[in-house]
């Protein structure tokens, strides 16, 4: 059994926040995650870092926290940010009353606007629609939701925080009306350093449980007894095999799928759908919203018509509605049925007071970009029930790999950084990059398509082990044009020797099936050229097309041997064949 004086449920965003958070305030953290870090809502989402222009005519409120949040952001984790800026363009076709409200509605919260004409919009970004006729320029930006969730979970054990991944709550520990801790399975465990093994079972004490687990925050409150009508939504996102913008693009209407573009690192992602599901990890993947997504996003940049998509995936958003008094609808203008119209404020519920039910906190609700700010609320309220001093610094103190700005700059002359490939190893190591890059003898490219060298991949195996989807979160490897197709068994062969091979290719045959779950509604054009190609190298140099494949550390005895020793017999002669092999 484990003690801890605070247990965070939930290894995404606003989970290793609340963790960072708490652990910088000098407490005892336990953070459990079912999955790899990012697993749910965080590590499927579009990658924008909201300016809070897309909600200021609908939701003023939540505006003035994305902007307020998205400059802390770009302030505490330069190295997980880029500044795109961005643009809410307007057709046509499209409201031009709502077009100048918006515009209103920004400077009203603060959110620097500029508008722009069809022509200034188009030289900004030259593949924009030529009927766009103005756009908002809004200080928008893409975020690495990958890189700033490891780089909060990094923090928060740097402050002395325990963080278990493939670590499952089964239960509750509910005594005389309070929750006192949790039931945890571990899974398949590929960090032998973890401090639990495959398949144990470990129970957890704690003072507080915080319950950050997005849309399954309704599951788990129902372990110890309580309600909490968590409405999943799902939407799809598409993306590209190439950036045909370097802005956020945005539509500039009240509300509608597809309606957004978003370009991330070599890539650009199109978003996105909102439709309601029962399961939030039981939902139909649909042809019908990819291409909804092409089709209408092709309408402000039609080049996208002709664009390569190389992968989709789909999120489940953690949408929450308070219940009105006396069961009426606090919002008569909304549509029940539509959740769009759903707000996108995060709540913080003390099921103490709610429910009766002591030592557990749920948060739901919110956006990504005010992850930070959601997590200091849950943090001082915790503080706050335990008595724990200390006032909250995330917003102030920077995560690791943003601490010195200036000193990528430095990274960049004295490892002479010039080109692309070194260029992007220290952009995505910040002021890590020196501990990192600096490796005795060759420091090869693993993965071509992001950039990914050696150095990069066996520091992350040093981190989280043989987990090659943890691997790929952390560095991107396989996340390019080929989606792991020459790439993944370099990473994967750089496990070897320190772990045996039915380790190698069982992680292997992990990260090529998750990377084709993500293909299969891409299958068309140059990209199923791409997956054919995939398919060939797999089989013909690993024999990946038979069941059979997959290879045992006996199969290749005979080949780790090399030539039978030499052996003299009692007359002198030599056994073992000729040097050539040839027989007599």
């Amino acid at each position: 059994m484990a003690t801890t004086e605070v247990l965070v449920i939930g290894g995404g965003a606003t989970g290793t926040g609340v963790a960072r958070d708490l652990a910088m305030r000098g407490a005892d953290v336990t953070l459990v995650e079912k999955g790899t870090l990012t697993n749910g809502t965080t590590g499927r989402m579009h990658g924008l870092l909201h300016s809070g222009a897309r909600y200021a005519v609908s939701d003023p409120a939540s505006a003035r926290q994305c902007i307020a949040e998205n400059r802390i952001l770009r302030d505490i984790a330069s190295h997980c940010v880029e500044p795109t800026g961005g643009l809410f363009v307007k057709r046509p076709e499209d409201d031009r009353d709502y077009f100048d409200r918006k515009l209103e509605a920004c400077r009203d919260c603060g959110i620097r606007a500029e508008v722009l004409s069809g022509r200034e919009a188009r030289q900004a970004e030259p593949y924009l629609a030529a009927d766009v006729e103005r756009a908002i320029r809004v200080p928008d930006a893409a975020v690495d939701p990958f890189r700033l969730c490891v780089a909060n979970a990094a923090s928060a054990e740097e402050h002395g925080a325990r963080i278990e991944t493939h670590a499952a709550v089964t239960g509750l520990l509910v005594e005389d009306g309070r929750v006192v801790g949790a039931e945890v399975e571990y899974g398949e465990r590929v960090d032998e350093e973890r401090a639990a093994a495959s398949g144990e079972t470990e129970r957890v004490r704690a003072e507080h449980v915080v319950n950050a687990t997005g849309p399954w925050a309704g599951e788990l409150a129902a372990m110890a007894g309580v309600g909490v009508d968590v409405r999943p939504s799902k939407g799809a996102m598409v993306v590209t095999n190439v950036r045909q913008v370097d802005t956020v693009i945005n539509r500039c209407r009240p509300k509608g799928d597809a309606d957004i573009v978003v370009p991330h690192e070599t890539t650009a992602i199109l978003g996105t759908t909102d439709v309601d599901v029962d399961d939030p990890e039981d939902y139909p993947e649909e042809a019908w919203e990819v291409e909804l997504l092409i089709d209408e996003l092709a309408e402000l940049v039609p080049i996208l018509n002709d664009a390569r998509t190389i992968r989709s995936f789909w999120g489940v958003r953690p949408l929450y509605e308070p219940p009105a008094p006396d069961g009426e609808r606090e919002d008569a203008d909304s549509d029940p049925d539509d959740p769009t119209d759903v707000t996108r404020e995060y709540f913080l519920l003390d099921h103490a007071d709610r429910d009766g039910i002591a030592g557990l906190t749920t948060i739901v609700g919110g956006k990504f970009t005010t992850y930070r700010l959601m997590a200091e609320d849950v943090a001082d309220h915790v503080a706050d029930r335990l008595g724990i001093d200390g006032r909250c610094r995330t917003d102030e103190v920077p995560l690791p790999g943003s601490e010195d700005a200036s000193i990528l700059d430095e990274y960049m002359d004295r490892f002479d950084l010039r080109s692309p490939i070194a260029r992007r190893s220290a952009e995505r190591l910040g002021s890590r990059a020196d501990d990192v890059l600096s490796v005795e003898g060759p420091n090869p490219v693993v993965c071509e398509c992001e950039a990914v060298t050696r150095a990069e991949v066996r520091d992350a195996i040093d981190d989280v082990g043989a987990d090659l989807d943890a691997i790929r979160i952390r560095t991107r490897a396989g996340m390019g044009t080929c989606q792991g197709g020459t790439c993944a068994r370099r990473v994967a062969a750089e496990l070897h020797p320190e772990r045996d091979v039915e380790t190698v290719t069982a992680a292997l045959d992990h990260m090529w099936a998750e990377r084709w779950k993500g293909q299969r509604h891409n299958a068309w054009g140059d990209h199923l050229a791409q997956i054919d190609l995939n398919y060939a190298l797999h089989a013909t140099t690993l024999g990946r097309d038979r069941p059979s494949a997959v290879a045992t550390a006996d199969d290749l005895e005979a080949f780790d041997g090399g030539p039978p020793e030499e052996t003299t017999t009692s007359d002198g002669s030599n056994e073992g064949g000729d040097a050539d092999g040839a027989d007599e």
